[in-house]
């Protein structure tokens, strides 16, 4: 376990060396340079000189890079020359109602899903499963920015079930505004519940074939039992892997919501900020999100081990 631990830990901070470069490089690909993006076409040349210096612009790319991988080993991603924020203040203020964002997305899918998923299993070829399926497959195919408005025009504009958004900008308000929260969870949680669903179907057909369940039916267990008791139960464990491995796209589903509903987080934070080409806050937010990637996909792998004692970590 201990050697498994180490290596994947180098693994990840190898995947982040690889993601601080390549943002870090196309980031300065930018047409006309980072400077002219920041300060517009209008901008003076002693203007344009002023903020390269400044920025550290003017020196190597290998000794920019050098100077900004230093700071982000020590915790600071920087300083906003636009917002003339430190970067670390900005994400401190947004991350609380992203996490939230996320964690009761995540939270209900898994809720929704698992039955979905056995009841399509057991109830395999039938009209029921048929029906999901279908459904499932909408779901699946319809994009978050799609959906997002429409749910926000149907039943805030149109039935007013859900009354009109304010912004959320704190963690605290998104606590205390729960009916703000329904439609932009509801709208990353369709995607997810789809994808699940079909994932947790397929898991517990695998599952019913298996000689275990036939021997325990032989041995005179119910099937009530069986499928509870044992069948359910192993089919859980892949949903452990599944559920690191799709941070990044829920994630990505987070930041087009948060745009959508007027969720000051860390999504929208990230997209105003590339539309002004404050490039500093766009690679502080870029490698948080490598960081919780990295991080899902190994604990993922931790539970998997940990819920499956045939799995040996070495």
């Amino acid at each position: 376990m201990i050697s498994y631990l180490i290596r994947r830990t180098l693994q990840a901070i190898a995947t982040l060396f690889i993601v601080s470069i390549a943002t870090f490089g196309l980031l300065h690909l930018m047409p006309n340079g980072v400077v002219r993006g920041m300060l517009g076409q209008k901008a003076t040349p002693a203007q344009i000189q002023y903020l390269t210096h400044k920025l550290g612009l003017d020196r190597n790319i290998w000794d920019q890079y050098g100077i900004w991988i230093k700071k982000l080993v020590r915790g600071d991603l920087g300083m906003s020359y636009i917002r003339n924020q430190s970067v670390n203040d900005l994400i401190k203020e947004t991350l609380g109602q992203s996490a939230y964002l996320v964690g009761l997305a995540l939270l209900f899918t898994i809720l929704l899903a698992v039955p979905i998923g056995v009841v399509q299993a057991t109830r395999r070829n039938s009209i029921t499963d048929y029906t999901i399926t279908t459904l499932s497959f909408v779901g699946y195919a319809v994009p978050v920015f799609f959906i997002g408005p429409i749910l926000r025009d149907v039943f805030q504009v149109h039935l007013h079930w859900v009354p009109t958004a304010n912004q959320i900008d704190s963690f605290h308000a998104a606590l205390v505004q729960p009916k703000q929260m329904v439609l932009p969870v509801l709208t990353l949680v369709i995607g997810l519940v789809a994808g699940y669903s079909r994932y947790m179907r397929s898991s517990m057909l695998d599952e019913l074939t298996q000689d275990y369940v036939r021997t325990a039916v032989a041995k005179g267990a119910t099937r009530r039992r069986v499928l509870y008791r044992h069948v359910l139960r192993n089919a859980l464990i892949p949903m452990a892997t599944l559920v690191g491995l799709s941070l990044p796209g829920l994630v990505g589903g987070a930041l087009l919501v948060e745009q959508i509903y007027n969720i000051q987080g860390i999504g929208l934070l990230t997209i105003n900020a590339a539309l002004q080409n404050d490039f500093v806050i766009v690679l502080g937010t870029t490698m948080l999100t490598a960081l919780v990637t990295v991080i899902g996909s190994l604990l993922a792998d931790i539970s998997y081990a940990a819920l499956d004692p045939r799995v040996r970590l070495t």
